[in-house]
């Protein structure tokens, strides 16, 4: 595609965000170009058991399996696997985005870029991700009632989540894994109280196969047997285009949104884990897709159209 053709909208991001915004917008009968590199948290081996319509829960995966092949009866809809590296631009003149020695135009432009998660980095670890290693009680806690668990992290966020998993299963440790310790005397005292471990301690190497963790091996010589880990070491949103716009961020260092997900600047929308504007949930993710798209879609009606 050259620099002189212009679509509607460039949605950057292939996860449910993404998709979602693309389906509304081709269903706008808009012609929409998707940027996806085929990575995120939807392409791990999680199984989704919180999206309404499917009794058995859905793999992630298939649920961006079906979305690309219902996208794929548009005509107007187009999936393109490049990473787009920056952006420039303004609604008035429209964004140029660059992906190497590659261009493309749009009228408006659409941030599904999501997070980096900060998982324990251990041999195979990705191996583990949504099989016996996960990140979220919403997801995955009542998959792992009366469990064996491990709480990988050194924060109050990590002590909460470990308090919140014991409501589920009495059988809960949390192992550190950094040189700091930085929960606080108030947590540590409700640990304490509620016979939660604390092991102040970094992991050596995993035990385990075929995606199933028995066991974490630590630095100091501890073997700690386990049925599931919960990684809470935070994330890290994926930014980078956005402040290259110049869209402000929250103090949190998400996108800050409204809740049609405009950002601070016109003709730029963001949807997804990008923004934390509702919980780092694939359902969330397809709302804000879907608020996102019409949105973009009210933006490109001429004067006429438009009730305001």
């Amino acid at each position: 595609m050259s620099a002189a053709q212009t679509v509607d909208a460039a949605v950057v991001g292939g996860g449910p965000a993404g998709l979602s915004a693309a389906l509304y917008l081709a269903r706008y009968n808009r012609e929409v170009l998707v940027f996806d590199t085929g990575h995120g948290r939807s392409t791990h081996h999680q199984v989704n058991h919180n999206y309404l319509g499917f009794p058995d829960g859905i793999p992630t995966v298939d649920l961006r399996k079906l979305g690309t092949e219902q996208l794929a009866r548009y005509p107007g809809a187009r999936i393109a696997h490049h990473r787009i590296t920056h952006a420039e631009g303004d609604a008035e003149r429209g964004f140029t985005l660059h992906a190497q020695d590659l261009v493309w135009r749009a009228r408006t432009l659409i941030l599904a870029t999501g997070v980096l998660d900060h998982f324990p980095h251990f041999p195979h670890w990705e191996s583990y991700v949504g099989r016996s290693m996960f990140w979220c009680i919403t997801c995955d806690g009542y998959e792992n009632r009366g469990r064996s668990i491990l709480v990988v992290g050194h924060t109050d966020a990590a002590a909460g989540e470990a308090m919140q998993l014991h409501s589920l299963t009495d059988r809960v440790r949390l192992l550190t894994n950094s040189a700091r310790d930085e929960i606080s005397a108030t947590f540590r005292k409700r640990l304490t109280t509620a016979g939660i471990e604390v092991i102040h301690d970094r992991i050596a190497e995993p035990e385990g196969s075929d995606g199933q963790l028995t066991a974490i091996h630590t630095r100091g010589g501890r073997r700690l047997p386990l049925d599931a880990l919960f990684s809470i070491q935070g994330a890290t949103p994926e930014t980078a285009l956005a402040r290259g716009l110049g869209v402000a961020l929250a103090e949190s260092g998400y996108v800050a949104v409204d809740t049609e997900q405009k950002t601070s600047v016109p003709g730029v929308y963001a949807a997804g884990d990008l923004t934390a504007l509702h919980s780092h949930q694939v359902t969330a993710a397809v709302h804000e897709g879907a608020q996102a798209a019409s949105a973009a879609n009210y933006f490109l009606y001429p004067p006429e159209l438009k009730a305001d």
